[in-house]
């Protein structure tokens, strides 16, 4: 449980990020993180127009440069993005000047407001300067895909456990995922409009 849904102990070490969104409505927010990739990429882009939703893609600044016409595609399809760092870091195992470098360098690819920190690791001061500049988006579900020790079943077991009006679910649009993703993703969703949940879009301002 801790891994996938953080206990209130950890959400405390960043005050002011967001976890959970408006806990008196039954509406959820679908986030995906670390792609583009062309493999995987555009079939969530399909799955999500083929339920009418919109998500929020937290993309790795690397892979927006490698390609262009992907990231162009979830924005042309109308969904949110966010900056997920340039390389992906392991942010306790850097400066926090270092840190704010590769996020500069993705916001000159992504220019959005939204950050989500991979791993939910980053440096203290550097979360209090970016709090200055950006909406820290941690998340109140995360899907476990991409673990080998995951079936697609226990993705959907874990969204079906742990989800409650507001939560903020991340799903990852990675070949790490892909296997469990193609099942578990769908039958998600299935199961969230069954329960009367609809989708909801994360405040950027």
């Amino acid at each position: 449980m801790f891994i996938e849904q953080p206990p209130f102990f950890f959400r405390m070490l960043f005050p002011g990020a967001c976890w959970r969104i408006d806990k008196s409505r039954k509406q959820v927010y679908l986030t995906f993180d670390d792609g583009p990739i062309p493999e995987v990429t555009p079939w969530v882009l399909d799955v999500l127009d083929s339920y009418q939703i919109k998500a929020c893609f937290f993309c790795v600044g690397d892979n927006v440069k490698k390609y262009p016409d992907i990231y162009r595609m979830i924005i042309d399809r109308g969904h949110q993005v966010g900056n997920h760092t340039y390389s992906h870091l392991h942010g306790w195992m850097l400066s926090a000047e270092k840190y704010q470098r590769n996020v500069d360098e993705a916001d000159t690819l992504i220019g959005s407001r939204l950050f989500r920190p991979p791993h939910g690791h980053l440096p203290m001061k550097c979360f209090f300067q970016l709090k200055a500049t950006y909406k820290v988006i941690m998340w109140d579900v995360v899907t476990r895909d991409y673990s080998k020790r995951m079936t697609a079943k226990g993705v959907f077991n874990v969204v079906r456990r742990y989800t409650r009006p507001g939560s903020i679910i991340v799903f990852h649009d990675s070949m790490r995922s892909w296997s469990r993703l193609q099942t578990a993703l769908p039958k998600s969703i299935e199961w969230l409009k069954a329960q009367g949940y609809s989708f909801g879009r994360i405040d950027d301002e």
